[in-house]
C-alpha cells in the first residue's frame, strides 16, 4: 500500500483538474468573475494556485517554476491545466519520499532567507489547493454556476476508492 500522502496529492490533482475543466469553456468575462471574501477573479485565483504549486516543488528540490503570476500574463485555462497536471504528477511522485524533517534554505518575499522544513511545504501545498479551490467554488456559486461534486467522497466515487456493495 502506498503512503497516505500519495493519495492526498492524487486528490489534490484530481480536484484541480476537475475545477479547471469546469471553467475550461468560460469566456474571458466569466474568468473575471469574483465574489466577496475570495482571493480575486477566477483567472487570478487559478493562476496563483498553479504557480504556487510550482514554487512548492522548487522548495522541495524539484526544479524551477515555469509560470509566475506576479510577472507573467494569464496563460489561459488550457495552459494552466497542463501546468496543474504536471505539478500534480510531480507532487504525487515525491510524496513517498518526503521527510517532514528534511530542511531546505528558502528565500521568501516576506522573511528573506529561512530554513524551511519539507513537512511545512507539503502541508501548505495541500491546504493552499483546498483554500483556493474553495474560493473559486464560492465565486461560481455566487454567480449561479454549478461545478459538480468535487469533495473527497466524489473523488472516491470517481477513482474506485468507494465501492458499492449493494447492501444498505
Amino acid at each position: 500500500m502506498e503512503p497516505l500522502l500519495v493519495e492526498a496529492f492524487r486528490y489534490n490533482k484530481w480536484a484541480n483538474l476537475h475545477l479547471l475543466d469546469v471553467c475550461g469553456s468560460f469566456t474571458d468575462e466569466q474568468l473575471q468573475m469574483t465574489a466577496p471574501g475570495t482571493y480575486g477573479t477566477i483567472a487570478s485565483t487559478f493562476f496563483h494556485l498553479v504557480a504556487a504549486e510550482q514554487r512548492y516543488l522548487k522548495r522541495l528540490g524539484r526544479g524551477e517554476p515555469q509560470i509566475n503570476e506576479r510577472n507573467d500574463p494569464f496563460p489561459g485555462i488550457a495552459a494552466l491545466r497542463q501546468h496543474a497536471a504536471r505539478s500534480g504528477d510531480e507532487l504525487i511522485a515525491i510524496a513517498p519520499n518526503v521527510s517532514p524533517d528534511e530542511a531546505h534554505e528558502s528565500h521568501t518575499g516576506r522573511e528573506g532567507a529561512v530554513k524551511l522544513y519539507s513537512g511545512v511545504v507539503v502541508i501548505q501545498a495541500l491546504h493552499h489547493g483546498n483554500d483556493h479551490r474553495t474560493h473559486i467554488c464560492t465565486i461560481l456559486g455566487h454567480n449561479g454556476l454549478t461545478y459538480g461534486d468535487m469533495d473527497v467522497w466524489a473523488y472516491g466515487d470517481a477513482t474506485g476508492g468507494i465501492v458499492r456493495t449493494g447492501a444498505t
